[in-house]
Formats: C-alpha cells, structure tokens, sequence
C-alpha cells in the first residue's frame, strides 16, 4: 500500500479546485479521500449562488447504478437471482427481441436477436438495449406517469423496442435502459418497490440518512444548485420540476439515475465496497460478490481499452490509465459526481458537484480529481 501525503494531497486538490472555482468552471463542490478508515482531505467549495457544506445534497445521476449493483448482488446472494439468469425468467417479454437500426428517422427492424439478455449483460452494458440511437428512438416514444410510479411500465416499454446490437456482440453504454430493467427485476424477486428495497437493505444499514429519490422539503432544501459555465462565468440554472434526474417522475424510482445523496453519506457506500462488502460490523453484500463487482467481465476483444465494465462500476485493467491504478474500480454521474475505490491502495475518493457543464465519466473535472490523488502518493 502507498500511503498518501496529507500535506501534498491537499495542496494539489485544493490548488486545481480553486482555479476551477476561479474560472466558473465550477460553481461549487465537495472532495473527499479516505485511505486505511481514516479522512485524509474533505472539504467544501462554495462560489456566490452555490453555498457548499456538509449537508449539501448532490443529484448523482448514473452514481445511482452502482447502488443498483449492489441491490443486484444482495438478491443473488439471497438465492433470489443468477448472474446468467434470462431477464425473461422475470419479464417475458425479453424473450424474444429484435436488432434493429435507424434509417432516415425510422426505426428499421434487420432481423432477430440470437441470444437473450441475461442479469449479467444489463450490469455490463452488453445487452444493446438502450445502446445507441435505436435505444434514444424507443426514449423518445416514451410517455410517463407523472403522479405514480412508473418503472413497471418503462420496463414493459422498453421490452416492446429493438436492440441496437446482439446482446454480447458489443459493449455500449445503456444510460437508462439497462439499469431500470434491473431495478425492475429486484422488485420482482424481492417482491418490494425498488426504492423499499435499497432503503431497507443498504441505505438504512449503512446509515445513509440522505440518500433518497424523493427528497423531504427539507432535504430538497439542501439540494446544490444546478451550475452552467456561461460567458466565462459560474450562473445558476434552472433544474426541471419533478424527480432528481431530468425532471423525470418523482416516483419513478430509476435504477440508472434518480438517487439524492450527500457526500458523507455516498462514502459510507464507497467504504462498503472497499471492504469488501462490510461496514461497521454489517455485511451487506458477500466478499465474493464484492470482488466479482471489482473484476473485469466483459473480454479484451469487446473493450480494447484501460479500462473494462465489472459489475455496474468501470474497471481500470492496465497501466496505459495513468491516472488510477490497475484494479481500481467506480462511477461517474451526468452532472458531475465521481468516485473510485482503490482495493490496493485502500482508498475511497469522491467528487461532488451539479452541473450542466463538464459532466460524465469524461468530465475535466473528475480526471483532474483523479490526478490529483494519484500525485499525492509519498515518495
């Protein structure tokens, strides 16, 4: 293990967050490193319009999915599921699915999939459900609910539309789709909504009080502002009404996106997964699931690159990422949020902010995060 030199880690965060800070590149964040149990840096940015503290709630957008991961693994390890189970074992109508493509706006159907989606496929962005422009056609034909939960029927939906490629013939990031399917399938075999069940089986045993998809007036009080980058200046914009992510229903409880939470509180989950699926003397999800959650499972010949999908998180594979080391492993959100664990070196690093500029598992942001922790070993 390579310990971190307190000093010198935050120097070179504090150093980068202030120019962001600066720039208006950022309006306001959170950073947090932990190594060995222990708070090595965490502190708050603030800008005027984004007052940043401990209490501060974030949208994670896709850092909902490895939360719905986790839920996965819980079932599996309950009996309830199996990694190679058919998403039609749970919702028939998977069975039998088209490939299709976009032709001149029109959905053009080119022939039938070979093999099912199974539980695995969805947690690697393999299933080519909701992959590419086929999966934005079928978003786009979706209606919603607004005053009710509807999962049930996005899933039913999206068990209707095509796939934009046969399942494990190529790998394809599934923004919506493939987690939503999979919260679905949790509350089949569990019998419980989505929402009920993460509650009841990691937010509440983790102690994660404000972790939620439908936030308390008080909670959504909390709620940072959303940021954009606007002729060189941090502004506050407007964030659509209804749930956390997109405006989407305030009931529609997401397995890709959808979750509130703070900083402290997305730690406790990131500590989990470092510990190999315990915290605090609870275990949560089994060692092995955990380590099976870490490990690279979609092959070379699909994903020539660092990094590789492992169960719901990316995966670093090789020393060509300079930034985090081989085996580390985590998420990024929409609006700006990231984390990784790094099982070598034992750290669990989380970056917060909201924001409609610099976004995603490609953000500026997150990479300059990840350099520098990285920076920040001692000699």
């Amino acid at each position: 293990m390579k310990k971190l030199n307190k000093v010198l880690l935050k120097e070179n965060i504090e150093k980068r967050i202030n120019e962001h800070i600066a720039s208006g590149m950022v309006g306001g964040c959170a950073a947090m490193v932990m190594q060995d149990g222990e708070v090595v840096y965490k502190n708050y940015f603030s800008s005027e319009g984004f007052d940043i503290n401990e209490k501060t709630a974030f949208r994670l957008a896709s850092m909902t999915k490895p939360i719905t991961a986790a839920a996965v693994l819980i079932c599996i390890d309950r009996g309830l599921l199996d990694l190679e189970d058919k998403v039609s074992k749970f919702v028939p109508g998977f069975a039998k699915m088209k490939i299709g493509k976009m032709n001149e706006g029109a959905l053009e159907i080119v022939g039938d999939a070979e093999k099912e989606i199974t539980i695995l496929h969805l947690l690697t962005h393999t299933s080519g459900l909701g992959s590419g422009d086929v999966g934005n056609y079928a978003l786009s034909k979706m209606t919603w609910e607004k005053e009710q939960s509807c999962l049930r029927e996005a899933v039913e939906h999206y068990s209707r539309s095509a796939l934009d490629f046969e399942p494990f013939s190529a790998q394809f990031y599934s923004a919506i789709f493939g987690f939503d399917v999979l919260a679905r399938v949790v509350e089949i075999v569990s019998g419980k909504e989505y929402n009920v069940f993460i509650r009841e089986n990691i937010l509440e045993p983790l102690g994660m009080d404000d972790t939620t998809f439908t936030p308390t007036d008080e909670q959504r009080g909390r709620l940072v502002p959303m940021h954009d980058y606007v002729d060189g200046k941090a502004v506050a914009v407007d964030f659509p009404v209804g749930g956390m992510f997109e405006g989407l229903p305030l009931a529609y409880f997401m397995g890709g996106a959808g979750l509130a939470a703070t900083m402290s509180d997305y730690s406790k989950f990131a500590e989990m997964l470092l510990n190999y699926g315990e915290y605090n003397g609870k275990r949560i999800i089994s060692r092995e699931l955990i380590e099976s959650m870490g490990t690279p499972h979609v092959p070379h010949e699909l994903m020539p690159y660092s990094e590789r999908w492992g169960l719901g998180v990316r995966v670093i594979v090789n020393d060509e990422y300079k930034r985090l080391p081989v085996g580390a492993y985590g998420w990024s959100g929409a609006y700006g949020t990231h984390f990784w664990v790094d099982p070598e070196n034992k750290i669990t690093a989380i970056y917060m902010k909201n924001s409609r500029f610099d976004g995603g598992s490609g953000a500026e942001t997150a990479a300059h995060f990840e350099e520098d922790v990285t920076n920040s070993f001692e000699a």
